[in-house]
C-alpha cells in the first residue's frame, strides 16, 4: 500500500511514523508513506496556504490551489468518479470533523486499498471545493474538534497499517480485538479445534493477565490457569460482555448476540448496576 499525506506541517510526522508496527511495515515495504508539504505548491514569497472565507466569518480557511496542485503532482491518481468504483483500489480522504467517524469496519475497508491520500485540514477547514471535487470521502476520528488533520491522519495510518497482512506478527490478533466483528461472536476454529480465545464480535476486549499469577496480593482469576479451554472461552466472553455493558452499552445494540451471549448478558444485568445515560 502507498499512503500520501498532504499537510502544512510535514515535520509533525517525524515521530508517529517512526515507531512500532508502522515503522516495521515501512521497513519491510508493506506500506510506503510519503509526506508532502503544501507550502511547496504556493506561488507567493510568503508561501500562503490560507485565506479569509467569502462572506466573512471567524478564522482562516485552506486555499484550494496548493491542495489541488499537490495532488495532481502525485500522478496515477484516478479521477474522483473512478475512485468510487471498487476496482480503483484508491481513495482520497479529507480529514474533517464533518466526516464519517473512523471505526474498525472502515479501517478494514481502507486496508484493502492500494493507494490512500490523506488531506490534512487546518484552521477553520478547507475550501469546500476540495470536498466537492477532489476528495471521495471525508473521515473524522471522533466527535470533537482538533487543531488540524495531522493527528487524525496519524491515527488513520496506524489503524489501517496494522490490518495489512504481515504488518502484525500474529495476524490472528487483529481479528480478536475490541470492535472487530465476527460471526455471532463465536471463537474461531483452527485445524486443532476451537480456539480458547474469544473473538471480539464487536464487543470491548476481555481482560488480559500475565505473570506473575500473584502480585501484591492481586491474583489472576483461577479459571485462566486451570487449563479448561471451554471455561476460559466462556469467562472471556462473559467479561467482554460485562465490560461492554458497563462502558459502552450502545455497542450491544449494534451486534448480533447468540443465545449463549444473551444468557450471559442476563446474568450480568442481574448482578451489575445498570449504567447511567
Amino acid at each position: 500500500m502507498r499512503i500520501d499525506i498532504l499537510t502544512i506541517f510535514p515535520d509533525f510526522f517525524r515521530g508517529p511514523l517512526d515507531y512500532g508496527i508502522v515503522r516495521r511495515a515501512r521497513e519491510t515495504s508493506l506500506v510506503e508513506i510519503n509526506i508532502h508539504d503544501l507550502r511547496s505548491f504556493t506561488k507567493d514569497k510568503h508561501r500562503t496556504v490560507d485565506d479569509r472565507p467569502f462572506g466573512g466569518g471567524e478564522g482562516m480557511v485552506l486555499k484550494p490551489e496548493p491542495i489541488f496542485e499537490c495532488l495532481e503532482s502525485l500522478g496515477d491518481i484516478a479521477s474522483r468518479e473512478m475512485r468510487w468504483k471498487p476496482e480503483a483500489k484508491q481513495s482520497v480522504i479529507l480529514l474533517s470533523a464533518q466526516g464519517r467517524t473512523l471505526d474498525q469496519t472502515l479501517a478494514a475497508e481502507l486496508s484493502t486499498l492500494d493507494r490512500i491520500v490523506l488531506i490534512c485540514g487546518r484552521y477553520e477547514g478547507v475550501d469546500e471545493r476540495i470536498s466537492e471535487y477532489l476528495a471521495d470521502r471525508e473521515v473524522s476520528i471522533g466527535d470533537y474538534v482538533l487543531s488540524g488533520g495531522e493527528l487524525g491522519a496519524a491515527v488513520v495510518v496506524d489503524t489501517v497499517t496494522r490490518l495489512i497482512p504481515g504488518a502484525v506478527g500474529n495476524q490472528n490478533s487483529t481479528r480478536q480485538e475490541s470492535f472487530t466483528q465476527s460471526v455471532n461472536g463465536q471463537a474461531e476454529v483452527s485445524g486443532d479445534g476451537p480456539s480458547s480465545t474469544c473473538v471480539s464480535g464487536g464487543l470491548l476486549d476481555y481482560p488480559h493477565y500475565t505473570r506473575p499469577a500473584e502480585y501484591r496480593g492481586m491474583t489472576v482469576p483461577e479459571v485462566l490457569v486451570n487449563g479448561n479451554h471451554d471455561q476460559i472461552r466462556t469467562w472471556r466472553r462473559k467479561t467482554a460482555l460485562a465490560k461492554t455493558f458497563r462502558n459502552r452499552p450502545d455497542l450491544l445494540e449494534r451486534i448480533a448476540l447468540n443465545a449463549e451471549d444473551r444468557e450471559l448478558l442476563d446474568q450480568i444485568k442481574r448482578t451489575e448496576v445498570t449504567p447511567s445515560n
